[in-house]
């Protein structure tokens, strides 16, 4: 794993350290004395929609909220930022760090993260890395920053400086049409932590910021393109680098996609798991129905 790897992961750390402090310093501020009239005023019930400390959250949603972040697809792969509730209550930003972390850091996260670093090595990919272990070992660093980094800023750091939730609301349920269109647009839409629907500026922006933070450990593969010589002047050689805005645009682009796939994935997942337990048994055992 490169210096630089760990040096970027030590800063978004640091990062989310100061974004919980500042989250609860605010939330611990000691409440202003109220008047007369507010004493005795009747209280309201409390309202799901209130963000972070301005509600207590029942048994029965926390635990919801514990069993929605243990969900794997086949039995393995993580589903922790799903939930089919439209009206679950906000996380808070202590659970937006937990949630990211889970992900981010879970045993299967990091095996697929060992595959993805293997198959660039097997295409060559990025050659300023080299080959053999020392080169494995790069590739297998920038694949998991770039898990980690994407996932703090996406999942974590705007959704709380922006008040947005990281997770994936569930249609559930209407035609096959409504629930795919619903599902492309969940990775610019996002639920707020007051309740409504916004933009989600928390995707689109951590996608082209871990694209940003990217250039600081993946090397630069320089390619030469020339131009055709014409009558006038000879062959111009122009030196070309997939760093800075090339890398940053590509890689952000390619996290939206995979984003979107990712949402049809946890938008019809149960369905397809609920249509496999419940096939007929020969069916399901390979044997000719009647």
């Amino acid at each position: 794993m490169s210096i630089k790897f760990v040096a970027g992961l030590w800063a978004c750390l640091g990062w989310a350290g100061m974004v919980t402090s500042a989250s609860q310093a605010q939330q611990s501020a000691p409440p202003s004395k109220p008047d007369a009239a507010a004493q005795t005023a009747p209280s309201s019930p409390p309202n799901p929609a209130q963000p972070d400390a301005a509600r207590t959250k029942s048994e029965e949603e926390k635990n919801a909220e514990k069993q929605e972040q243990s969900q794997r697809a086949l039995k393995m792969l993580p589903m922790f930022g799903v939930t089919s509730r439209q009206n679950a209550p906000p996380l808070t930003s202590g659970e937006k760090f937990h949630l990211f972390a889970k992900s981010a850091f879970d045993p299967v996260t990091i095996g697929v993260v060992g595959l993805q670093a293997g198959l660039s090595q097997a295409e060559n990919e990025f050659p300023g890395y080299g080959q053999g272990a020392q080169g494995y070992g790069k590739r297998f660093g920038a694949s998991l920053a770039d898990e980690v980094s994407s996932g703090f800023w996406s999942n974590y750091f705007y959704p709380v400086l922006l008040k947005e939730d990281p997770r994936y609301f569930r249609l559930g349920e209407g035609s096959f049409k409504q629930r795919f269109w619903y599902s492309a647009r969940q990775e610019f839409v996002c639920h707020t932590d007051k309740g409504g629907r916004a933009f989600n500026f928390s995707n689109v922006l951590g996608a082209f910021t871990a694209g940003g933070v990217s250039n600081l450990y993946y090397p630069g593969n320089t390619r030469v393109r020339t131009i055709p010589a014409t009558a006038t002047r000879p062959a111009i050689p122009v030196y070309e680098n997939d760093r800075g805005f090339v890398l940053t645009l590509s890689r952000a682009t390619i996290a939206l996609g995979y984003g979107m796939m990712g949402g049809l994935f946890d938008e019809f997942w149960p369905d397809i798991q609920h249509k496999l337990r419940h096939r007929p048994r020969a069916e399901r055992e390979g044997a000719p129905t009647p």
